[in-house]
């Protein structure tokens, strides 16, 4: 009998700490909250308002490198809609760079085979001579073997790195692939190689070269470096098989500023907050793109998808508790020069956001969550877990979460961040090409993805948490 008395006062006190656990964490999204985050998750699902947006900007501006009419076409874009939907804030921040544009670039086998090969500058290259350059191919498989050649070794030659990236979910083969893009030029000037060839960073097999920014070291002379199609690359190394020298012809022309400064602008837009307005969440893409395609995917999804939350939210009867802001971050593609400018604006001082997400990356339906917050901050973000589980969104049992892209910087700055994985398998497929534009943008995947920015926006500026505690 005793025992049994002993049983239940257990089990009944089991029931009451649970109870007790339970109901602190429900404190931090309330009943009430729970009634305003449905409402908006359904609005959501059906609205078309982030697909539209996508659609204006890749039509009415396109493609937008930063110092281009397109870059200061997206800016006055940007400033626009954010008024016409609801911002009570919208403001600019002048960001400055190098100036670079595309000029032409054609490349071709002249032997032992003559074909006709698909190129595109990587992004800050300098010209071939005038007339364009011949040289001899030396084939590396991976950036590794190119850097462990002899100095001097590829006199007179054109280096040929033909590492393929490979396809993931999470586009983890994205690292190995970009170091050669990113460093490539001047390790094989440092060899005596008179220019680069690289296959495109991209999963796809279409005859289109990717573009993306790449980087010459101080000391080293300065070479021209472009992107080989995938198919073209196993066209090279097929004739390269053959064991006989093959011929490569290069001619490319960019265009510097000579001095002058690219000038360009993030655009800032904010839901002001109806207690706490200096306490902000912060979400946010990147304006800039490629000047090939219309940048629909990069960055135009995440432009879209977070214009929209806001909006969504701005349409409530009452205003969250801290303000939302949207932040379209300036030339991302050539260096994060926007995130930079946004941090030494404010002297690194990130202590009122108190949490950030951006999407930079991946293009089907959000799988997963993964948290960057205080350890206490760990129950409020697993009860919003459940809130979008049902949208398909699993929680990572990680908790060391970083902003995508222009955002990371924040937080290594010291916001608290979420990063939200989607699918990005396909997405290399696209990635810095001509084939960035609307059709390839899924409008189910791009509901289901606004309505989760919509949901964590309105519930980081509503949680009674300090999520860095």
């Amino acid at each position: 009998m005793l025992q049994s008395k002993l049983s239940k006062a257990v089990a009944l006190t089991s029931v009451f700490i649970a109870s007790l656990a339970l109901s602190s964490t429900a404190r931090a999204i309330t009943p009430e909250d729970k009634v305003v985050l449905e409402q908006l998750k359904q609005s959501s699902l059906k609205s078309d308002l982030s697909y539209e947006l996508i659609e204006s900007l890749t039509t009415e501006v396109g493609n937008r490198l930063m110092g281009t009419e397109g870059d200061k076409r997206s800016i006055e874009w940007a400033v626009n809609k954010m008024k016409a939907l609801g911002f009570d804030k919208v403001w600019t921040e002048e960001v400055k760079g190098t100036y670079w544009q595309r000029g032409h670039a054609h490349a071709q086998i002249v032997a032992p085979f003559p074909q006709k090969m698909v190129v595109l500058a990587l992004g800050g290259s300098v010209s071939t001579p005038q007339g364009g350059l011949e040289a001899q191919v030396a084939h590396f498989e991976t950036l590794a073997d190119l850097k462990a050649a002899p100095d001097n070794s590829l006199n007179g030659k054109i280096a040929f790195v033909s590492y393929r990236m490979t396809k993931h979910i999470d586009g983890k083969g994205y690292g190995p692939a970009v170091g050669t893009r990113v460093t490539g030029a001047s390790v094989a000037a440092q060899k005596g190689a008179s220019a680069l060839i690289m296959r495109s960073v991209g999963t796809d097999n279409n005859r289109t070269a990717h573009t993306g920014v790449m980087r010459y070291q101080e000391g080293i002379a300065k070479i021209p470096a472009v992107a080989l199609s995938n198919p073209d690359a196993d066209l090279l190394v097929n004739q390269l098989k053959r064991n006989k020298p093959v011929t490569f012809k290069l001619a490319v022309e960019t265009i510097t500023g000579h001095g002058q400064s690219a000038v360009s602008a993030n655009v800032i837009g904010e839901i002001t907050g109806s207690e706490l307005p200096n306490e902000i969440v912060a979400i946010g893409a990147h304006l800039d793109s490629w000047d090939v395609g219309t940048g629909a995917l990069d960055d135009g999804l995440g432009i879209g998808m977070t214009m929209a939350a806001a909006a969504q939210i701005a349409q409530l009867e009452s205003r969250p508790k801290r303000t939302i802001r949207v932040i379209l971050f300036a030339a991302e593609e050539v260096g994060l020069l926007g995130a930079k400018q946004y941090l030494a604006d404010r002297k690194d001082d990130v202590s009122d956001h108190v949490l950030g997400a951006e999407w930079d990356f991946g293009m089907g339906p959000i799988y997963k969550m993964t948290p960057g917050v205080g350890a206490n901050a760990l129950n409020s973000i697993r009860e919003f877990a459940q809130i979008i589980a049902p949208l398909g969104v699993s929680l990572s049992p990680m908790n060391n979460g970083v902003a995508q892209s222009d955002m990371s910087l924040l937080t290594k700055a010291g916001m608290p961040s979420v990063n939200f994985a989607p699918d990005g398998t396909d997405y290399f497929d696209y990635h810095h090409t001509e084939n960035d534009t609307l059709d390839k943008v899924n409008p189910d995947d791009l509901k289901i993805n606004t309505t989760i920015y919509t949901l964590f926006a309105y519930y980081a500026a509503q949680a009674p948490v300090d999520f860095r505690k």
